[in-house]
């Protein structure tokens, strides 16, 4: 093995591939962001930098927390897009109160991400959310209850789920904390 580290995945790769999964085209990108074709190319190809306020207004545009594009983490050369080390996990997420997320998946680049969720006690997702996406998750630990359109289901260890582009929320009522692997395509991160 290789001893050297270097990034895992690239800005460019994650904000092209987040475009793409929005169906946004690389020229209604520019326009909105008032940036010329040219540059944002080199961005998704990792030629141009975008400050901080670029940056910001990317992921604006993308409809995705500015987070997502920093923590990069290091990895064994030989690792790069096929291990992500549990300490190496890229915090991820809208920032919902008392859910923390994680990206398991090696990058942004495929055409779907795996997530680790856990759902703090008495965290909840108190309005509908409706994605245009296929998930899937599958409850490793604690109990949390969700609601997919008007349906409740209460979950335990080793319950799954599908959500297809339905509207759904979330409740962890209880007094430990819920954890579970989502997979989501295409990816929303």
């Amino acid at each position: 093995m290789t001893y050297i580290t270097q990034k895992s995945g690239s800005l460019g790769a994650d904000v092209r591939s987040i475009r793409k999964s929005r169906g946004i085209t690389l020229i209604e990108m520019s326009e909105t962001l008032d940036r010329s074709v040219g540059w944002m190319s080199q961005v998704e190809r990792d030629i141009s930098e975008p400050s901080i306020e670029e940056l910001r207004s990317i992921a604006k545009v993308l409809t995705v927390p500015v987070s997502i594009f920093f923590g990069q983490a290091e990895a064994h050369s030989d690792e790069i897009g096929y291990v992500v080390r549990k300490d190496t996990r890229r915090k991820i997420g809208g920032g919902a109160v008392g859910l923390v997320e994680e990206l398991l998946s090696p990058d942004l680049t495929d055409d779907f991400e795996m997530i680790h969720s856990i759902f703090e006690p008495g965290a909840a997702l108190p309005d509908y959310v409706t994605r245009p996406t296929q998930e899937v998750g599958y409850m490793l630990s604690g109990n949390m209850t969700l609601w997919i359109g008007d349906k409740k289901f209460d979950l335990s260890p080793g319950d799954s789920f599908r959500i297809k582009g339905e509207p759904f929320k979330w409740s962890n009522p209880h007094a430990v904390e819920a954890v579970a692997v989502w997979v989501i395509a295409p990816p929303v991160y």
